[in-house]
């Protein structure tokens, strides 16, 4: 009996062998599954133009220079109201009169900062167009225009410093 079953495994267990077994597919690679045909890589992101963007950045920069021109000829006004009004009080006309040259001046300003967040947007959407190109574009040149604003703001800030702070004592 040990035999017959041996014999019976042994013989199911050579038909599972056959090389002529037509019941199952091939593990082959089918035409179907061949790779065919080229694929085109995608274009490259277009960066900003550079004429577009070198008109926005001369536009940004004229505005800013008028801006700040506006304030620098207003500063010396506003010095002399702020120097006739240090010591005087809270209230007083000399000090009306000077608080109002003061915004005239922060007024100039707020005019130079619209073309500074201009910039800055600018700046930005240029910097992520320049990842996926790997080319900086225009970004150098808006870096350029934007330090230049930077600048005259930050010359600004230490007028209206210095003068609010002959207001206060």
């Amino acid at each position: 009996m040990r035999f017959a079953l041996l014999l019976a495994v042994s013989l199911s267990l050579g038909a599972c062998a056959s090389n002529n077994d037509a019941r199952f597919p091939s593990l082959a690679i089918r035409p179907g599954e061949r790779v065919t045909g080229t694929a085109e890589p995608a274009p490259p992101a277009i960066p900003v133009a550079t004429v577009q963007s070198g008109t926005k950045l001369a536009a940004l920069r004229s505005s800013a220079l008028a801006a700040h021109q506006r304030f620098m000829g207003r500063r010396s006004n506003a010095a002399a109201l702020a120097s006739a009004a240090a010591g005087s009080a809270v209230a007083s006309e000399a000090w009306s009169v000077a608080q109002v040259a003061l915004a005239d001046l922060e007024s100039a300003r707020s005019q130079a900062m619209i073309a500074l967040a201009d910039l800055d947007a600018l700046y930005v959407a240029e910097s992520v167009a320049a990842v996926p190109t790997r080319t900086s574009g225009d970004l150098e040149a808006t870096a350029a225009v934007r330090s230049e604003v930077t600048s005259w703001i930050g010359e600004e800030d230490a007028v209206l410093s210095s003068l609010r702070g002959r207001l206060a004592g």
